[in-house]
């Protein structure tokens, strides 16, 4: 049954909410010591981002060059950077949270920091010092704030793989001089320490290290000192973590041979096994629960992380590990392997964190007190390939909608995120790229069909604890048995249960499966169920691309690439002894297309059928007959998904052009166009009330868009009062002859033809007493002397714009006239100056206070090239005027024989005294 028109207001507007964009491409990552930052790189861009929010807070000014490496000074002060082009440029991190529309540009730039790429690079404790190691075995040490290098270490054996600051906090139970080391690393896997304190500068060309550490046979990736200064851990490829002793002291004969205090001789105290290659490696802090360290290696704790893709945390004493962040994966190809493989662990002593860094760009923060998975953010989701909302089950709120968002992407691994939390899951079951995605009717259920031929489903992990991150999916059901790979997939639209799901395949068949049995909770001691095939219908000939089931569930329609939709019905019986049987009876074929249907869609209130096609248009289809109702054409490419809104008055889709267009059913017109991609839209969710449409394409952005409409006719209702009273309030200065604030509030207003109108009308009733006046009315005199920069840079444009028409020059002529006599030329230009400035600010500019009144001499010039030409114009065409009066004078004279000559020659003469002739 149709629902009245009258009853349901259209929906006009949506506003971009917020988007999830790349995150984290490659390169270096990162995070503030709070941990509510973090420093991420897109391809050659920095992004500063702020974790809980999820919201990016600025972008740095890059050289268009990849970033190498980059660290953040413990102080959280400044974010240092080195890339290809081997320049070293130091930013200031902003101290707001607040989004930054400018990017920020460094505060020091060091052109040509080595003389080879910087790969490592890490900051001493009280953030004075930068270390710096490059790929042609040079390490510099950098004073930060004042910009100069002042140690330079040479003679590594290579790439300098690792750097660690020795600076012990607490010295009681070593020595009572502070002195600051140096450790680096290298690919010749020696280990070197040196000394900073007592070391050479850089006019000696680079110092001798204290001690020179073998024991490693592969290159060291990890270094890290404890915080009593007693304790070296290093770990590298070579698959061994090894333990030094930095407080040993030399033999006492030997320092009695040389007669010279000696430093301390490091000592190798344990080799520890790690049986995976180390790529990141730290100490744990004291305030991790674990106890004090101090000259205690049985107190000593350290992680590790590499490549299997979890974060191990190891006894020193024992060699033992004590925790593991993270699971490891059974049985993965070689190629996912090294996708979540581990290329560097930051450690958040203040919120006992350890955040993993992936190769498939995906970081993810681990809880040391209890060591669960807090947050995982993903740094980059590829090409988005559909989309589907889901409701998250909790105690505490049992029927939340649309809680989190399902993405299939160019991926194996489903992407879950938790909209309010911007938290992320991965989905890890199917082995190749998953292509669609469904919800079930209450949105519990998630259904996914990939390339690997098989559907999955879905549900939400029971846990006991109800903290934000303690949430997930777990697969509690498998559909196995078509040839090709599952293009399409739809679960039942009636009740919390569904009953079942189809399946469309490349195998150009439809499979219905039954869902009576699978739980609706997942856990570890749930089972993973196997789906029966209740039927099996070939239903196209070629490719099916989509499916959709009717609201009531006796319809389904498939759309697929021979150019057809067809509607099937649905028989679905329980037998008696409680066997199911479920069959598919073709009833009627949408033909139309001239290309092939890439989606389909029931109406939710009418028995209308609505398909986008490749021939870039949508049909919308009877259901009484199958015929076609109306064709909406808009889109510049193939139509890839649409959906109904506003109990079917309006439609909305998405194409290969990147737009997400809004239609009216009833006008067959597009209402509105959102435009936020820059490649095809693939995916389209709509939420339960309808309010939030969620866009996915493939250039990787997600874009929640939310409907503004009465927020917009609000603000249009609010102006259009504000505007009735100030069009009330001019009229009445008009009667009251008060010009000035008529002038000020038409500028206000920005309304032209209201001043044009007051300066007319000021010209035409010119006094006698007025005639000393420049413009014809002291007030206006007075305005025009004192208006602010702005509004007479306002007022000098719309005089250019009257100037164009010779029915309006002659106002404009006479204003222009009098900002020339009033105002000066210096005022002019310092007007155009601070209308620049304004307008910068307005936009999130700062705009330089020496550059403005520059500024203001450009704008002036274009100005005044726009009004010589026509007033030059209008010159002319008065001149011209003149002179054919003259003609007129003669003709008269003749025709009145005379009669008005003398008349004539007095009026000649009075011409020829004033000077006219």
């Amino acid at each position: 049954m149709a629902i009245p028109a009258g009853r349901l207001k259209l929906k006009t507007a949506f506003k971009k909410a917020r988007t999830i964009a790349p995150l984290y491409t490659s390169g270096a990552v990162a995070i503030t010591v709070d941990g509510t930052r973090l420093v991420t790189c897109v391809a050659e861009d920095i992004l500063l981002t702020h974790i809980e929010s999820g919201v990016e807070i600025c972008r740095f000014v890059g050289d268009t060059q990849t970033i190498n490496s980059l660290c953040i000074t413990p102080s959280s002060s400044h974010v240092i950077v080195f890339t290809s082009s081997l320049s070293l440029r130091i930013y200031e991190l902003p101290k707001s949270a607040d989004p930054l529309q400018k990017r920020i540009s460094p505060v020091r730039v060091v052109g040509r920091a080595h003389e080879a790429p910087v790969h490592v690079c890490t900051v001493d404790p009280t953030s004075t010092y930068l270390a710096s190691g490059s790929a042609d075995g040079v390490v510099k040490v950098w004073d930060i704030l004042r910009g100069y290098v002042t140690h330079v270490f040479k003679g590594h054996g290579g790439v300098v793989s690792a750097l660690a600051f020795n600076y012990p906090q607490d010295t009681s139970s070593v020595t009572q001089t502070r002195t600051m080391h140096l450790i680096t690393a290298s690919v010749d896997t020696r280990i070197r320490i040196f000394n900073l304190t007592e070391g050479a500068s850089t006019s000696s060309g680079g110092g001798k290290p204290e001690a020179i550490l073998e024991g490693h046979v592969s290159v060291p990736r990890g270094l890290d000192v404890s915080e009593d200064g007693r304790w070296l851990v290093s770990g590298g490829r070579d698959s061994v973590v090894l333990i030094w002793d930095l407080s040993s002291k030399p033999s006492t004969t030997k320092a009695k041979k040389t007669g010279k205090t000696t430093p301390s001789t490091p000592t190798l105290i344990k080799t520890i096994p790690i049986l995976e290659r180390v790529e990141a490696l730290g100490i744990l802090r004291d305030d991790v629960s674990f106890g004090k360290s101090k000259g205690d290696l049985s107190k000593l704790r350290f992680y590790t992380g590499g490549e299997k893709g979890v974060v191990k945390v190891w006894g020193a004493k024992k060699g033992e590990v004590l925790q593991q962040l993270g699971k490891e994966q059974d049985t993965v190809s070689g190629d996912m392997e090294e996708q979540r493989q581990i290329l560097n662990v930051l450690y958040l002593p203040s919120t006992s964190t350890v955040v993993s860094v992936h190769a498939d760009q995906n970081i993810i923060f681990h809880s040391l007190l209890d060591g669960t998975l807090s947050r995982q953010l993903i740094g980059f989701n590829d090409e988005i390939v559909d989309a589907t909302f889901l409701s998250y089950p909790t105690s505490t709120n049992p029927s939340s909608r649309d809680s989190h968002l399902a993405l299939a992407t160019n991926s194996s691994l489903i992407r879950v995120y938790s909209i309010k939390h911007v938290d992320a899951r991965l989905l890890e079951g199917h082995s190749e790229i998953v292509l669609a995605l469904d919800q079930s009717a209450n949105g519990t259920l998630l259904v996914s069909g990939s390339k690997d031929k098989t559907a999955r489903v879905w549900a939400p992990v029971v846990k006991h604890a109800e903290e934000p991150q303690s949430w997930g999916y777990g697969c509690v059901a498998i559909c196995e048995g078509h040839a090709e790979s599952i293009g399409a997939i739809v679960m039942a639209r009636e009740g919390d249960a569904p009953k079942f799901v189809f399946t469309g395949s490349q195998d150009r068949t439809i499979k219905m499966w039954d869902l009576a049995n699978i739980p609706m909770s997942s856990n570890d001691n749930v089972p993973v169920v196997h789906c029966k095939s209740l039927t099996t219908h070939k239903a196209h000939d070629k490719d099916i691309n989509s499916l959709d089931i009717s609201p009531n569930d006796r319809f389904l329609v498939s759309g697929s690439q021979d150019r057809t939709a067809k509607v099937f019905e649905i028989q679905y019986v329980v037998g008696a002894g409680g066997g199911v049987r479920g069959e598919l009876k073709l009833v009627g074929t949408c033909k139309g297309h001239k290309r092939g249907v890439w989606t389909v869609r029931f109406g939710r209130a009418e028995r209308l059928l609505a398909t986008g096609s490749g021939d870039k248009t949508i049909k919308l289809w009877s259901l009484d007959d199958y015929s076609c109702l109306k064709t909406f054409e808009g889109h510049t490419n193939s139509v890839l998904r649409v959906d109904f809104l506003n109990a079917g008055m309006q439609l909305v889709s998405t194409a290969s052009d990147g737009l997400v267009k809004l239609w009216n059913v009833r006008e067959e017109e597009c209402m509105t166009t959102l435009d936020n991609h820059e490649d095809k839209v693939w995916a389209l969710a709509v939420s339960a009330d309808e309010r939030t449409i969620v866009s996915g394409a493939a250039d990787s952005v997600v874009t929640f868009w939310e409907d503004c409409t009465e927020e917009n006719e609000a603000e249009k209702e609010t102006k259009r009062t504000e505007m009735a009273l100030k069009d009330q309030d001019f009229m009445n200065y008009l009667a009251l002859h008060d010009y000035k604030r008529a002038i000020q509030l038409a500028l206000a207003m920005s309304q032209p033809g209201r001043l044009f109108s007051l300066f007319k009308e000021v010209g035409a009733s010119r006094e006698e007493e007025e005639a000393l006046s420049v413009s014809g009315s002291p007030a206006v005199d007075e305005v025009i002397q004192t208006l602010s920069g702005p509004d007479l840079a306002k007022l000098l444009r719309y005089v250019r714009d009257w100037n164009t028409n010779g029915k309006t020059s002659s106002v404009a002529q006479r204003v222009l006239f009098s900002i020339m006599k009033l105002r000066s030329a210096d005022d002019v230009v310092q007007a155009f100056g601070e209308e620049t400035v304004e307008n910068e600010f307005a936009d999130g500019d700062i705009a330089q206070p020496k550059t403005a009144f520059a500024t203001g001499r450009t704008a002036l010039k274009e100005l005044v090239e726009a009004l010589i030409p026509y007033s030059e114009r209008h010159l002319s065409r008065v001149e011209k005027l003149l002179q054919e009066s003259y003609i007129v004078d003669y003709i008269l004279g003749e025709m009145d024989d005379g009669m008005f000559d003398s008349e004539l020659l007095d009026d000649d003469a009075m011409e020829v005294d004033a000077g006219i002739v």
